[in-house]
């Protein structure tokens, strides 16, 4: 497998993380008791911000080291 395949392969798994992450925040948001886009937008809640942040940094690393292998 050359230069191609490698990237060919770069853009499959990247793809799958996206995909996986974007599922796994989107079930994260249904768990939660707040309307996460409320309190973030309308309310400009910072402790909020934060932990959703903390969500998507975590939810990421298990993705990429689930993807990577």
């Amino acid at each position: 497998m050359g230069f191609v395949g490698a990237i060919i392969n770069a853009l499959i798994f990247s793809l799958i993380g996206v995909i996986t992450f974007g599922i796994s925040f989107f079930i994260a948001d249904k768990l939660t008791p707040v309307d996460l886009w409320r309190g973030l937008i309308e309310e400009k809640n910072i402790a909020l911000a934060i932990v959703t942040g903390a969500v998507a940094v975590s939810i990421g690393m298990i993705v990429a080291s689930a993807v990577h292998g």
